[in-house]
Formats: C-alpha cells, structure tokens, sequence
C-alpha cells in the first residue's frame, strides 16, 4: 500500500508536468517560435535544480514501481480496462526511461539544447521516422489512456456510465493530441528546418 501511494503521489507530480508539455508541443501548431517562447517560459519552473531533481525522482519512482505494481498484480488483472492500465502503464515506463535518458544525454554529451528540434529531428533523417511517429503518438495516448483508466476506477462503483464516458473521452482527446503532435513534429502544420547539429545525432546532415 505505502509502494501504491508513493507511485501516485509521483504520478499527480508528473501528470502535472506532462499536460504542461503537452500544451508546449500543442504551441508548435502555431510554429516552432511560439513553442520556443512557452518553453522557455516553463523552463524557468522545471530547470531549476530543486524541480528538476524532484522531476527526474518521480520518473525513476514511477517507472520502476509501475512496472512492479503491474508484474505484481498480473494474475489477478480481469476485463479490458484493468489491461489498458497495464499496458498503457508499461508503455510509459519504457518512454520515461528513454525519453528522459535522451535528453539527459543530449546535453551532457552533445551539448544541445534539448528543444523541440531535438524531439522532431529524428522525423526529418530518414528512416528514423518509422520509429519516432508511433514512440511519441504512444505516448501520448498511453498518458491519457492511463489517466482514463485511473477516473474510470474512481467513478465504476458509483457511476458505470459516467465511468465509460470519461475513458472514451480520455482515449479520444488523447488520439487527438497525438495526431497532432505527432504531425506538428514531422512538419505537417508550420513547415520548419532542423539544425545540422541535431541530424548529426542520427547520422543525418
């Protein structure tokens, strides 16, 4: 029980931070410069040490308890529901521990700024677009399918119906998000050219 409530009280801390990125990478719909100015406009919050410290401890907390809580109670997990938690769960374990790795190597070791041309740059050096389009559209809709789950298992006892409806909207604002993310990344919206600095790091120039 004390392992179920540090998992969520990292997760409430990370749910926090996650929406607030999202609605960064939402900004590039506009353009790549007004998601640069609401980034930097978050990065004086979660850059500073304190933050960022508490941040990189909830992904650490959350990854490997996650993947305990969910291995833990494998046999035990019935209905559709219980297994999109699981595997929406075990999904974003894997893309905290990667993603957050990148980044954390990204400016160690290369020296970059980790900004939205390192997210996309991958879309724009061939063919490492097969891999990044589906990584970051499952995340996204692993974050609010989980999330969708976690308000289903609030409100199945008292509200079966409302419970349904609020995972349908979850798992379709979610699929929304994505699509567009996922699109504004390759270029689909506000066309945009990435640095060399970036490409380099997948053998592009």
């Amino acid at each position: 029980m004390q392992l179920r409530a540090l998992h969520r009280a990292s997760a409430l801390v990370l749910t926090v931070y996650a929406l607030l990125h999202i609605a960064n990478h939402l900004a590039s719909l506009g353009g790549v410069p007004l998601h640069m100015v609401v980034m930097s406009t978050l990065r004086r919050v979660y850059r500073q040490p304190v933050v960022e410290a508490l941040l990189l401890a909830c992904v650490t907390l959350q990854a490997t308890s996650g993947v305990w809580l969910t291995v833990r109670g494998w046999s035990e997990r019935v209905g559709r529901v219980a297994w999109l938690q699981a595997a929406s769960g075990l999904y974003l374990a894997f893309f905290l521990v990667v993603h957050v790795s990148a980044v954390l190597f990204g400016r160690a070791v290369f020296g970059l700024d980790t900004n939205f041309y390192f997210a996309a740059a991958g879309f724009h050096v061939a063919p490492f677009q097969w891999f990044f389009a589906p990584y970051y559209f499952l995340a996204v809709v692993s974050l609010f399918a989980h999330l969708g789950c976690a308000l289903y298992w609030q409100l199945e006892s008292s509200k079966p119906l409302g419970a349904r409806a609020a995972l349908s909207v979850m798992l379709g604002v979610g699929a929304l998000f994505a699509l567009l993310i996922t699109l504004s990344m390759a270029g689909a919206f506000a066309p945009f050219d990435v640095p060399s600095e970036y490409k380099k790091t997948f053998g592009g120039t």
